[in-house]
């Protein structure tokens, strides 16, 4: 497991690629954007900076690579929550899905999507707009749910859907702030428990 002392060593010679994206993911999620050097990002793939440019493109190209293989990957349990057959279920999804994949011991603490370039400079500037549309489209998705539950009943009338998903977005970057922190997984599910009770009903 990667820490922030130490950057792990990949194979010298030959590399597959998906492997090299995933330690690449891992590296970036440890480091954030700036954090994680050329140096480090190529150790952890085992492949030279000249591999690396002409497998995946610049190191913006990379994150953004990397980006989508987290979507799909580790926070997959997304899209996975938004298909629950009501609006609770959706929020549970959500919830229990940050918190797990926040604080596995197998990997960095927190979330690539958050906390990825939230110190980036003027020169990460664009991976830094590329993070907040990414938290964005989150928003905008369970928004758009929460519009159908409210349509079929399953929220009440009255129901601002646009506020309550800001209200989900909102606690579930939290918890992973507070992942990243050091806050452990079973203060956090008690957290979430608490938000939870509070659901609308129809």
């Amino acid at each position: 497991m990667e820490t922030k002392q130490s950057c792990p060593v990949g194979r010298p010679r030959g590399f597959d690629t998906d492997q090299a994206l995933e330690r690449a993911m891992l590296v970036f999620w440890e480091h954030g954007y700036e954090g994680a050097s050329l140096t480090c990002l190529t150790r952890a793939m085992g492949i030279s900076t000249t591999s690396m440019y002409a497998a995946f493109g610049n190191k913006e190209e990379l994150f953004r690579k990397v980006l989508e293989r987290y979507s799909e990957g580790p926070s997959g349990y997304f899209t996975r929550a938004l298909e629950e057959p009501t609006a609770l279920g959706v929020a549970t999804g959500v919830l229990t899905g940050v918190i797990r994949t926040t604080t596995l011991p197998s990997h960095p603490q927190g979330c690539l999507g958050v906390q990825g370039a939230l110190t980036a400079s003027d020169g990460g500037r664009e991976v830094r707009d590329l993070l907040t549309a990414w938290r964005n489209d989150s928003h905008t998705s369970i928004r758009d749910r929460f519009q159908r539950a409210v349509d079929e009943g399953d929220l009440p009338p009255r129901t601002d859907p646009d506020v309550l998903a800001r209200c989900l977005t909102t606690f579930a970057f939290g918890i992973a702030v507070q992942a990243a922190s050091g806050v452990g997984r079973d203060e956090l599910r008690e957290a979430a428990d608490a938000f939870l009770r509070g659901w609308p009903q129809a």
